[in-house]
């Protein structure tokens, strides 16, 4: 993974990275209301630098507002209440593509930041790759971000005991071990690790609706009573006047 972010982000990195630790990929609600945000891979460096990487296998129309939507969800919670925005660190997002994001563009790596229209940079924090890898088509591998982008292309087809020479380096070795080690019950693992958290979070849910409703019925009780009680009160004024009228 450090190998993978140095790749792509070393024009836009101080220096290489060498540290990186794996963060939780569920981003923490604020209200129960919120929106759950969950990406495949999230880490922060030793200068707490934030990296958020993700892979996408299908296109649709609003992608692009669901891209923007997490890089701002992760670089947002990184403030709580009462810390100044000068605590905030850059976040950088890099998305794999399967599926052509722009049709009418041969480039397969967008980079996107915080500009205007004269090219001004607003801020500094980090930014979006857009990697799209159907358009990837490089046969001769040059630089390391291409040894990376063939791997997600090609990996699934290579034969582990005979792999091509722009294979043999100790970073992709590792990954494709790591490719031939991934079995079903990993993925069963995690797709009942999945299944376990969104059970817990419509329990979570569900219990605070049910002391919602709760709460609401105690009201409606506190309510229902006071107004019993308002009406005894105005008929014991209206006894007590008649009382009076007969004695005058």
């Amino acid at each position: 993974m450090i190998h993978f972010l140095n790749a792509f982000l070393a024009q836009d990195l101080a220096e290489p990275l060498v540290w990186v630790d794996i963060l939780n990929p569920y981003n923490d609600k604020e209200f129960l209301s919120d929106k759950l945000s969950i990406v495949d891979v999230k880490a922060r460096d030793s200068q707490d630098l934030l990296y958020q990487i993700e892979i996408q296998l299908t296109s649709y129309a609003h992608l692009p507002a669901r891209i923007i939507y997490n890089w701002a969800d992760i670089y947002s919670q990184q403030l709580k209440s009462g810390q100044e925005y000068l605590q905030l660190r850059p976040t950088y997002s890099i998305w794999l593509l399967a599926e052509n994001l722009f049709v009418d563009d041969n480039a397969y790596v967008h980079h996107y930041k915080m500009r205007d229209e004269q090219g001004q940079t607003l801020t500094p924090h980090g930014g979006i790759w857009l990697l799209e890898l159907k358009k990837f088509n490089a046969i001769q591998v040059e630089t390391e971000d291409q040894r990376w982008l063939k791997f997600f292309k090609d990996g699934e087809r290579l034969n582990d005991e005979a792999l091509p020479d722009w294979m043999i380096t100790q970073e992709m070795k590792q990954a494709m071990s790591t490719l031939s080690t991934f079995s079903e019950k990993d993925q069963q693992y995690y797709q009942y690790q999945a299944r376990q958290e969104y059970l817990r979070e419509q329990r979570t849910i569900q219990s605070e609706l049910e002391l919602a409703n709760k709460r609401e019925a105690l009201a409606l009780n506190e309510k229902k009573v006071a107004l019993q009680e308002m009406n005894l009160a105005l008929a014991e004024i209206e006894r007590l006047k008649a009382l009076l009228a007969q004695k005058e």
